[in-house]
């Protein structure tokens, strides 16, 4: 067991404990935001990227040469192959929703990060993974919030999906006009035409809206259900 007292073999666990520690810090963030990749992902894929740059830097320089063959080995061939190869598991959070409202590109790019980290950590920059995660744990928590506050007023504003069923097309300006009144801000409008056993049964709007940070999205809700012309109401808070 004299391998195990080896400093190739303490710095190995060094590394792999240091990486699967920082990359807690993302698991437990994304956990908490109940996000499709959490703890448990994002220790496997830091740790076992990690592990490879590891494998890959060693073999590099523990290779024995030989004289017949002239072998030239790039120590970081291996850690640019994960880089590319860990797009396939963050394509896959990537999610188009009905409402044309693509979410996943956060954790999708997380993932990538948990990739570099192990790398980073295999490589032995220890301090530079931590300043990484630092930096992006304080942009993805504290960053928002301030520019809710302090940024431009179309980053401060809310922005909801309202779906609205009615019987009569001319209602359909009456309830754009009405959700216009108030000040609000209409980004997008789409028109469906509803039909059930090939019989027509109304029209659909969908209406994709912005309002101001401290308007109650559950009073536009109240308000258009008190409109006796609307058959049906959906509201879904996009940001």
């Amino acid at each position: 067991m004299d391998w195990m007292s080896s400093p190739v073999f303490t710095d190995t666990l060094l590394k792999l404990g240091l990486s699967a520690l920082l990359s807690l810090v993302i698991g437990v963030e994304r956990e908490l935001k109940r996000k499709p990749v959490g703890l448990k992902t994002s220790v496997v894929i830091a740790t076992f990227s990690c592990l490879l740059t590891i494998i890959s830097i060693e073999t590099a320089y523990s290779t024995p040469p030989r004289e017949d063959i002239n072998i030239t080995m790039d120590p970081l061939r291996l850690a640019a192959q994960i880089v590319s190869g860990i797009g396939f598991l963050g394509a896959g959070v990537i999610l188009k929703r009905d409402n044309d409202n693509i979410t996943g590109l956060t954790t999708a790019a997380m993932i990538w990060g948990a990739a570099g980290i192990g790398i980073a950590v295999g490589a032995g920059f220890y301090v530079e993974a931590a300043i990484a995660v630092g930096i992006v744990i304080i942009a993805i928590e504290f960053l928002p919030p301030l520019m809710i506050i302090v940024g431009p007023k179309r980053l401060r504003m809310k922005e909801l999906l309202l779906i609205v069923r009615l019987p009569d097309e001319k209602d359909i300006k009456r309830v754009v006009d009405h959700l216009a009144e108030p000040g609000y801000t209409v980004e997008k409008i789409r028109l469906t035409t509803l039909q059930a056993d090939d019989r027509f049964t109304g029209h659909e709007l969908s209406v994709r809206l912005s309002i101001p940070p401290k308007v109650d999205p559950g009073l536009i809700y109240s308000d258009l259900r008190a409109l006796d012309y609307i058959t049906s109401i959906e509201l879904d808070i996009l940001s």
